[in-house]
């Protein structure tokens, strides 16, 4: 099961206790520690979580530094907690502008838990599902024999998704909003989504355990029709 989720609301967060934007952050940090224990107890394969977006290089600049100096320290405290909990860390999304120090970090958290074979945990950064849907249209020639897995093939490699991660089955939006935000757009296609008004950081495992419950119960069809068992005949 894929799960992804769009963590949205710390700044709102931070701002009804009258605190700053990075305060709300670090909140949020935490929720993500949270997230990810739940999802190695519930046995998900691959969780992913969007960090920031490529529009996201829009807002404050202080902001921003705060942000990647936050996600760096986090990858630096967390790698070793991953590698006891067999969980595997990919950063997806564009590289080039992130910072040679961050960069140099994700490195060494992707290494490090390389060898990792439990929750394959993928953390979305400068991330724009558009962007990375145009790089691999503009690698297809015209008129070549691209199928389905050469172009998710492609995909994961723009993406820096390693290994390639299957079809979101769920997608959890925090903080009231209901869109994705250029978000896995491909991956969401026939995702089950699932908005609610708690903002990130107050988002904990039993948030996390409603949303798979009540994803447990959906009908998926996947464009098709099913079919009702009809009850045979009734023998006395």
């Amino acid at each position: 099961m894929h799960i992804a989720i769009i963590m949205d609301g710390n700044g709102r967060w931070a701002l009804r206790r009258n605190r700053a934007r990075a305060a709300g952050h670090r909140a949020g940090a935490k929720a993500v520690d949270r997230v990810i224990t739940a999802a190695v107890r519930r046995g998900i394969r691959t969780l992913t979580l969007y960090a920031f977006s490529a529009d996201n290089w829009q807002r404050p600049r202080p902001e921003v530094n705060s942000l990647m100096r936050l996600f760096r320290r986090h990858l630096f405290v967390q790698t070793q907690r991953c590698v006891e909990q067999s969980v595997r860390i990919n950063v997806i999304g564009s590289r080039e502008r992130l910072d040679a120090a961050l960069r140099r970090a994700i490195d060494l958290s992707e290494q490090a838990t390389a060898h990792c074979s439990g929750l394959h945990l993928r953390i979305a950064v400068d991330y724009s599902s558009q962007r990375s849907l145009m790089s691999v249209a503009k690698q297809i020639s015209a008129g070549s024999d691209t199928d389905d897995v050469s172009f998710l093939k492609a995909l994961a490699q723009v993406d820096h998704s390693m290994p390639e991660a299957p079809e979101v089955d769920l997608l959890i939006r925090t903080g009231g909003e209901k869109r994705l935000s250029d978000f896995l757009l491909w991956e969401s296609a026939y995702a089950e989504l699932h908005f609610v008004d708690t903002l990130w950081p107050d988002f904990g495992e039993s948030d996390f355990e409603r949303a798979c419950e009540e994803y447990s119960r959906r009908e998926r069809r996947f464009g098709q029709i099913v079919t009702p068992v009809m009850a045979g005949p009734q023998h006395v």
